[in-house]
Parts: structure tokens; sequence; C-alpha cells
């Protein structure tokens, strides 16, 4: 459970103040540990899928970024991957950050992460993301990232959220999309 939810508890559990501001000194120092100490999972700080030709067929932003800070950032992720050879890894480090990829036919599926987190588990995450879209889309290509975006948004959104790894059982996502297309 989170600190916050913790403090919340205490307060509205207790009456007397003094026990009160001593809980309220331990959230602190929880808080100051939390900060400390990097989330165990570590965060996505974007994700995008690219053709070789440089177009972006999906982008999708967990920090904030201007435009044109975004278009930089497109373009020096796709000059970074696209240059290396089949031979090396599918880790770079790039800015403050490390860019994981996986290519697939003429498709570069990116993520920028905290350089130290565990780059197979993202390597994984790709590699089931990839699964599903080609479970749910029957063979998917790349004219289905053009022409369906709003399905493969929404299939991040099932996959992924705020930036970490929300669900990766494929059953229970595609469970769920087919929900949504029933509303459709």
């Amino acid at each position: 459970p989170s600190c916050r939810r913790t403090l919340e508890a205490v307060v509205s559990t207790q009456s007397t103040g003094t026990y009160i501001l001593i809980q309220f000194q331990i959230f602190a120092a929880c808080v100051h540990l939390c900060n400390f100490f990097p989330h165990p999972n570590g965060m996505i700080r974007f994700m995008l899928i690219q053709n070789r030709a440089g177009k972006t067929r999906l982008a999708k932003w967990y920090m904030s970024f201007d435009d044109e800070e975004k278009q930089k950032l497109i373009e020096e992720v796709h000059a970074c991957v696209t240059v290396r050879d089949a031979k090396h890894t599918n880790f770079v480090e790039f800015r403050n950050y490390k860019i994981v990829y996986r290519r697939y036919a003429g498709l570069y599926f990116c993520m920028c992460v905290d350089v130290h987190d565990n780059n197979l588990m993202y390597l994984e995450a790709i590699h089931n993301f990839v699964e599903v879209l080609n479970e749910y889309f029957h063979n998917v290509c790349e004219l289905d990232l053009v022409f369906n975006f709003y399905k493969v948004y929404a299939v991040v959104d099932e996959m992924f959220l705020a930036g970490e790894l929300r669900e990766t059982s494929q059953n229970k996502v595609l469970r769920q999309l087919g929900a949504l297309n029933q509303l459709e």
C-alpha cells in the first residue's frame, strides 16, 4: 500500500492529536524513502513504433515533452535504432535513459526506460505486446496499425498504464478488448 493510504487510515481511526503527529512523521520518513529508492519495476518514458523509413506508427508519451522535443526524440530514436546491426543487443543508451527495442518485419517497437531498469523485462513486454496485436488483428501488419490506430492505442492502454506494465496476461487483455468491441 502507498504511504498516503497508510496515513489516511491512521488519521481516520485515531482521535488524539499527538498520535496523529507521530504518524505524520512516520509518513514523512516513508515518503522520503519512497523517493530515494526507485520503483522496483521502473518506468517507461515513452513508446514508439516506427517503420524503416522513419514514419511513426504509434507514439505514447508517459512524460511531458513539448512538440518540438517529441519530434526531436522521434528522429533521434530512429537514427539510433535503425543503424544497429542485428548481431548487436537490443539496448541502446540514449541521453540519460535507455532504449529497449525489437524489430518485427519492417517495424521497430521501442521503449525508452530508466538506465537501471531490467532490459529483459521490457523486451518480453514488447514481445507480449506484439503477440497481443497479432492475435487481436489476426496476423497484424503495418496497415493495421495505420488504419486502426485507435484500436492499437486501446491495446497499449490495456497493457501499460502511466508508464508501467499493467497487464501481462494475453487472455485477459484480449477478453477486455473483446468486451470493448462489443460496445461498438
